[in-house]
């Protein structure tokens, strides 16, 4: 008798949206500006699929420093200017669309409005913690727009990483011949508080580019950037997912899915 498989489908509101489906992207650093560039070239892909695409509010109070250009897609002229302002420009330019740079970090006192999907490029567990203190505050009525769905994570030390997919709330799933429907993924804060709290340091600004590759191998953040947006992008074009994520080891080139429930 062959078993089943679990799996997760997408919330449904979100494969046929009249209007473009809001997309919370905390951190513009080494990954977020990689997240940014993937998310862009999958709305401008949904959009000519019949999909409205995305509409995206990038969150980062950071400016760019010397230190950052190599490991992230910044130019000489940029040095000292907003990232999110940055990276939200050049995306807008490009892919004619209207995204919003918010200037300010991510937290209770400064997050506003509600989002369908929250992807968080941050760097301390303590960032993570907050940015699960603002989800659980947040109205999961379905009778307003823009219900909040998933929660994606993305985290990494020199040369390894992680991206986790949560829900917010329980999403309801169809009837499934093939698979067994789990509509709740739990959320990272909550399965590996421990080892973020043991894994987490104070994140000291680099004073240069050589310095900053001690922290994370020049190839990391792209990597793990390329590959969680390919499991989000599974979601909308297959409608479900049998993983929630992934551990990723760049120094040995080894990847280990984190399969759903």
């Amino acid at each position: 008798m062959e078993t089943k498989i679990k799996a997760h489908f997408t919330a449904p509101e979100l494969l046929n949206p009249t209007n473009p489906v809001t997309v919370c992207l905390i951190g513009a650093g080494g990954t977020g500006s990689q997240v940014l560039t993937g998310l862009a070239r999958m709305s401008h892909s949904l959009q000519q699929l019949g999909h409205a695409g995305f509409q995206v509010s990038l969150w980062d109070d950071d400016t760019i420093t010397e230190a950052n250009r190599g490991r992230q897609l910044f130019a000489e002229c940029e040095v000292g200017l907003s990232k999110a302002a940055v990276l939200v420009t050049r995306t807008n330019r490009f892919f004619g669309t209207a995204w919003k740079a918010v200037e300010k970090p991510f937290t209770a006192a400064t997050a506003t409005g509600r989002y369908a999907i929250y992807i968080s490029c941050v760097d301390t567990a303590a960032a993570r913690f907050a940015i699960a203190e603002v989800l659980t505050e947040l109205d999961l009525r379905e009778s307003h727009s823009d219900i909040p769905r998933y929660w994606m994570d993305f985290g990494n030390s020199k040369d390894t990483g992680q991206v986790i997919l949560s829900t917010i709330g329980s999403t309801r799933q169809p009837a499934s011949e093939k698979f067994i429907p789990v509509g709740s993924l739990p959320q990272l804060t909550e399965e590996f508080a421990e080892l973020l709290r043991q894994g987490d340091t104070e994140d000291l600004p680099s004073c240069s580019l050589a310095e900053a590759l001690e922290k994370q191998d020049l190839f990391i953040n792209s990597v793990l950037a390329q590959m969680g947006c390919s499991l989000l992008w599974q979601l909308f074009r297959q409608g479900f997912t049998t993983e929630r994520g992934f551990f990723l080891n760049l120094g040995n080139f080894r990847s280990q899915p984190l399969a759903v429930g």
